[in-house]
């Protein structure tokens, strides 16, 4: 199936046949009709309305057209064409360079500097927290749930005004949320909460309480979150911390299933086919940040719930944390990853490009690493990360055979340098 955009419908053939039966129908229908009409008119009766479509419900993806105009079905083919082309976004992607800001970035005087640098460089689009690690939402969004629970905070003041801002500049925009980590929805919701056997909130090294990932209720939130966000006009909803907590209080959680029956993967899995089911009604992408360290490691897929194959055939992409500081010496036969770039980023893209070539290029996600744009100090061995790191990563990705990337720090420090202009 030709595909536009980012975005993979399910059950594309089932539609097809369903609209080519309803076609059939349809003319079927009209045949009767033309001829009680002839009748009608032979006995002076005037049937001159048109006929309208009421075949009740729509299955998704369909769209409800006002009336069928009276032409031949022509060939199976080209009806499927038809077919296919109701259920295919129109909006088409651009191959995204970002970067990452933060809310009280976005809604300082410091935006105009990155927006600049965007406007001069080859960048052409922005992650903005849209619900950060500490379960704050960035503006006084118009959700009850989430204003009740005081999670809205006013780092962008007119959201709507940075929407226009950002449109005008050819800017594309991704929303991040924050998932499974959310002291907010924890402690509001203790039934969503994840627990530890005293009952107590699981946390992490900052205290921050993480929601059970299993919690349908938690999948509602953050669905939620998304189609707010997409309504203000975000291009892309991109999905961080979409996994489980790890550490001795994480292992010892009550998760509140048979983990044997339904392993962490499925809760991950099953999360973001139901976010993306609702975020692609309304046409809009759905990304997913994952650890790179997952890709070829069975043991890390166990333990935090993210199965690079499976999400690969639910997501419209998928972003690998490729950061060379992210691996342990000697990993990829590298004494000190982080001080050779080049050479990590190509080896965990090529292990990406190896695991997903299970997955046929049609219900393939696209993959969009982010890269390391900061210097790891903590790191022994490390070196600075300055443009020449930063274009060795970019052409690593690019050597890969990917052709997108995000850049990661923390702090939004980024300059030119490294970028073409």
């Amino acid at each position: 199936m030709r595909r536009s955009g980012y975005i993979r419908r399910s059950g594309h053939r089932g539609r097809r046949k369903r609209l080519i039966f309803a076609c059939a129908a349809f003319f079927a229908l009209a045949a009767v009709i033309g001829t009680l009409m002839f009748i009608f008119s032979r006995i002076g009766g005037a049937a001159g309305e048109e006929a309208v479509w009421a075949s009740g419900e729509l299955t998704e993806g369909e769209q409800k057209p006002a009336q069928l105009q009276p032409e031949p079905i022509g060939n199976p083919e080209e009806t499927e064409t038809q077919a296919e082309e109701i259920i295919q976004t129109d909006q088409e992607r651009p191959e995204v360079k970002g970067i990452y800001v933060t809310g009280p970035m976005a809604g300082s005087s410091g935006m105009e500097d990155l927006i600049r640098l965007l406007d001069e460089t080859e960048l052409n689009a922005m992650v903005i927290d849209v619900k950060n690690d500490e379960g704050n939402i960035t503006w006084q969004m118009d959700y009850d749930m989430a204003q009740e629970m005081g999670a809205c905070v006013g780092y962008i003041q007119d959201m709507e005004g940075l929407m226009r801002i950002l449109k005008d500049h050819g800017i594309y925009t991704i929303a991040r949320i924050v998932c499974f980590k959310d002291p907010y929805l924890a402690g509001s919701s203790p039934e969503l909460a994840l627990k530890k056997p005293d009952g107590t909130p699981v946390t992490d090294a900052y205290g921050l309480a993480w929601v059970n990932p299993y919690q349908e209720g938690v999948w509602e939130y953050l669905t939620q979150v998304a189609l707010e966000a997409a309504e203000i006009g975000f291009d892309e909803i991109q999905y961080d911390y979409v996994r489980f907590p790890i550490g001795e209080e994480a292992d010892a959680a009550d998760y509140g299933v048979d983990m044997q029956v339904y392993p962490k993967k499925e809760a991950i899995t099953g999360f973001l086919s139901y976010a993306a089911e609702k975020l692609h009604e309304k046409g809009i992408p759905v990304t997913a940040d994952v650890f790179g360290t997952i890709i070829g490691s069975s043991v890390d897929v166990e333990q935090v719930g993210q199965d690079y194959v499976e999400l690969g055939r639910v997501v419209d992409v998928l972003c690998p944390m490729v950061y060379p500081s992210h691996y342990g010496n000697h990993v990829f036969g590298l004494s000190v990853p982080d001080a050779q770039p080049y050479e990590t980023v190509l080896a965990a893209l090529e292990g990406s490009v190896e695991e997903l070539s299970q997955v046929p290029e049609e219900e393939r996600a696209k993959v969009r690493p982010w890269l390391q744009a900061f210097t790891a100090t903590w790191v022994e061995g490390h070196i600075s990360y300055e443009g020449k790191q930063i274009r060795e990563q970019i052409q690593a990705v690019y050597d890969a055979g990917y052709r997108e990337w995000i850049l990661w720090n923390a702090s939004n420090r980024y300059s030119a340098e490294g970028l073409l202009p």
